[in-house]
């Protein structure tokens, strides 16, 4: 989350005037995070996010990311919920900007993982992929092998001003992947971008999963393939297996994976690596001088492709 566009008194209060969420008491930006504008919206009725969608957010994609939440909450899973205004729409306009207001999640997110981290997380993914899978709605992933092939052509030119022989390392993945991409695999609505600031906790127990703007289709063990890259490294690059384990055998609890999921998996943790590695570069090389935002490092997603690189099977995930 971020703050790209000021929203002034006078518009915060026309705005609201189509709502019923009573007199705001506060009103603040939020600082973190790369896509949005986002504020913390406090009113008579409770506490709630407001969502300015920037240029990155395609306005065609927001009925699909907000109809999921509406879908996943209705269904008992924790996730913001659309507050709709006297009209019934959900979706407006506001400074110029596509905008939702979303109910507000109580929790924080983790900033040190910890075994009951990814047990919880492992659990709580297998709920969201069940309780989607009946949403109506479809849209493709845009961050996959099209996508990659995309990017890896928009950054082969400066990639090694960042590391020497990180193009031709991006390069090799890219082809190895898309010729051993599996196909065939279980698949349905998944979120995409599960890191750790966008999943709350109170105590031990999840309370919530924020931030739906990246959800697509594609393979459910591809979601577990980012959640490994995201969950189970630690701050030095080492591969955490128990973390690992955790999180997948929480989440086999209540969806299985198949035979074909489970082989996958080493080649799914590959795909994830380099599509953050991906996004992080290009973020990276077409960083503006000034920026308030800080690009996050290519180069850890680098360290992790090698780590995955070098695995055998998926026993190095603590899977049998």
């Amino acid at each position: 989350m971020a703050v790209y566009t000021e929203v002034s008194d006078e518009e915060l209060t026309a705005f609201l005037a189509t709502y019923d969420l009573g007199r705001v008491l506060s009103f603040k930006g939020i600082a973190e995070g790369v896509e949005n504008s986002n504020y913390l919206l406090q009113t008579e009725r409770g506490g709630f996010i407001l969502t300015l969608y920037e240029k990155r957010v395609a306005l065609a994609d927001l009925p699909f990311f907000l109809g999921l939440m509406e879908h996943l909450a209705a269904r008992g899973f924790a996730s913001p919920t659309p507050v709709k205004a006297r009209d019934g729409q959900a979706l407006r306009q506001l400074c110029g900007r596509p905008a939702a207001i979303v109910t507000f999640l109580s929790g924080l997110w983790p900033r040190r993982i910890q075994p009951f981290h990814c047990r919880e997380l492992g659990a709580g993914l297998a709920r969201m992929h069940l309780a989607s899978a009946d949403y109506a709605l479809e849209r493709p992933n845009d961050l996959s092998l099209e996508g990659w092939r995309k990017l890896v052509g928009a950054c082969a030119a400066r990639a090694d001003t960042v590391q020497d022989g990180l193009a031709r390392a991006i390069e090799t993945e890219f082809a190895h992947l898309e010729k051993h991409w599996p196909s065939g695999l279980a698949a349905g609505v998944i979120h995409a971008d599960l890191f750790p600031d966008n999943v709350f906790f109170l105590g031990e127990t999840l309370s919530g999963v924020i931030d739906f703007y990246f959800a697509c289709n594609d393979f459910y063990a591809y979601e577990l393939a980012v959640c490994l890259n995201a969950w189970c490294f630690e701050g030095d690059g080492a591969f955490n297996a128990t973390k690992a384990r955790h999180l997948l055998s929480a989440y086999r609890q209540l969806r299985a994976f198949s035979a074909e999921e489970l082989e996958a998996m080493p080649t799914l943790a590959r795909g994830a690596a380099l599509r953050f590695l991906l996004t992080r570069l290009y973020d990276w090389i077409n960083h503006p001088p000034g920026a308030y935002v800080r690009p996050k490092d290519p180069i850890e997603y680098l360290r992790k492709l090698r780590f995955h690189q070098r695995v055998k099977g998926p026993a190095a995930y603590g899977l049998r």
